[in-house]
């Protein structure tokens, strides 16, 4: 199927000026389209693979307040991509699609939503309550898909309590083999198993406490239910070709996240105990960052994040972070275009094996946001849990287009 069309109506839009419909007080809608390229300068390693890749995403999010002073309120946020090469590219989903009524202290949430825990850098231990979308973001896992959930909030004198209710489980998204950045030996999707008799249906649940003591924000949560991450395991796909099948095992997971500001430090960690198939283990990451303010006389930031993750299980697929140290440097223009610069690099203690991330953004003017990315891999040992990407290394270039 040839997606001309697709391309040209991205391009007319692209070049639109903009248009601002007016809206009642109560009710917005905002959107982005967004093309986007990705390289890849080493040669692909599976044969329908290729050096480069275009897409176009569009993701559109609809607001309407009503009720006694706003209180309640609608959210509607879908999101699909066309991509070139790869079918499970692909897709659409739904990122929000809630309703919310909030009363007094209490706040509830109804449908699909997202929620994010975590406060380190280089990777976010404890957020589990979102499925990571693969096919968005394969490398920092940093974009969710969204989740069916009940979410009860109260806000009290003694901190904020969240109670979530997940009755559906949404599985991980996997590049396809014409896709990369993806695993030597593809997923197949449509292989996975589950631990609980009700599979997909299981329903989660988690609870949250979260408060701030002055300087110090923290965060202790509990949950209990399908684990997000799976367990890889190779199997024969249809026509006897080896794949690896996701296998999604019930988890009990308890985590803490805690962040203090003193002036110009920042001090971070978080990290979990977590009890799976029998086997109990632990996962912590942590560390500082240091901004240096107003840097050469100019308006300028420029901040130095230090980072350690260990993790109990050592060297296995799914701990890519098990005695890993990550250090990075973060430029901030404070200028109207909110210029931003990080260029970082992660080292396996136990392997030697380095990644480097580079991310720089700016707004070109009201309308219009670019962002450039890049990952890298270096002296990746095959003992390393990355060795299978560590040849997919690419720059990813973005320009969103804002209405």
């Amino acid at each position: 199927m040839s997606h001309k069309p697709i391309w040209a109506l991205a391009a007319i839009f692209m070049a639109a000026p903009a248009y601002a419909p007016a809206y009642a007080d109560d009710l917005g809608l905002r959107g982005t389209i967004t093309p986007e390229i990705r390289l890849f300068p080493q040669d692909p390693s599976g044969a329908k693979q290729t050096n480069s890749d275009l897409s176009v995403s569009a993701e559109v999010t609809a607001k309407y307040f009503f009720g006694a002073g706003g209180n309640q309120s609608i959210i509607v946020t879908p999101f699909g991509r066309l991509d070139q090469r790869d079918h499970n590219r692909t897709h659409w989903d739904l990122r929000e699609a809630r309703y919310g009524i909030v009363a007094g202290a209490w706040e509830l949430r109804v449908g699909f939503d997202k929620v994010f825990w975590g406060v380190t850098e280089a990777v976010h231990l404890v957020d589990v309550i979102n499925q990571a979308d693969l096919l968005e973001d394969p490398i920092k896992q940093e974009v969710r898909l969204g989740q069916p959930m009940v979410r009860l909030r109260t806000t009290q004198s003694f901190g904020t309590f969240d109670f979530f209710l997940l009755p559906y489980f949404r599985e991980r998204t996997y590049p396809s083999i014409d896709g990369r950045p993806a695993t030597d030996i593809p997923v197949a999707g449509d292989l996975a198993t589950y631990e609980s008799s009700r599979k997909a249906r299981h329903v989660d649940a988690a609870v949250r406490y979260s408060n701030n003591f002055g300087d110090i924000d923290l965060g202790l949560s509990y949950f209990q239910g399908t684990g997000r991450d799976p367990i890889l395991a190779p199997a024969l796909d249809a026509s006897g070709s080896l794949v690896l099948a996701p296998f999604y095992a019930q988890i009990k997971q308890s985590s803490f996240d805690v962040q203090a500001t003193k002036g110009a430090w920042l001090f971070k960690a978080e990290g979990y105990w977590r009890d799976e198939l029998d086997q109990q283990y632990e996962a912590a990451t942590g560390g500082i960052e240091y901004t240096f303010y107003g840097i050469a006389g100019t308006e300028s930031d420029l901040g130095v994040v230090a980072e350690y993750a260990l993790d109990s299980r050592g060297m296995v697929a799914r701990a890519p972070y098990q005695n890993d140290g990550f250090l990075a440097l973060r430029w901030t223009a404070n200028d109207a275009a909110s210029t931003s610069l990080l260029a970082g690099m992660v080292v396996d203690a136990s392997t030697g094996a380095r990644g480097f991330r580079f991310k720089g953004e700016r707004r070109l003017d009201e309308d219009y946001h670019l962002s450039v990315e890049a990952y890298a891999f270096g002296d990746v040992p095959q003992s390393d849990p990355v060795y299978s990407v560590a040849d997919d290394d690419y720059l990813q270039i973005r320009l969103a287009r804002y209405f």
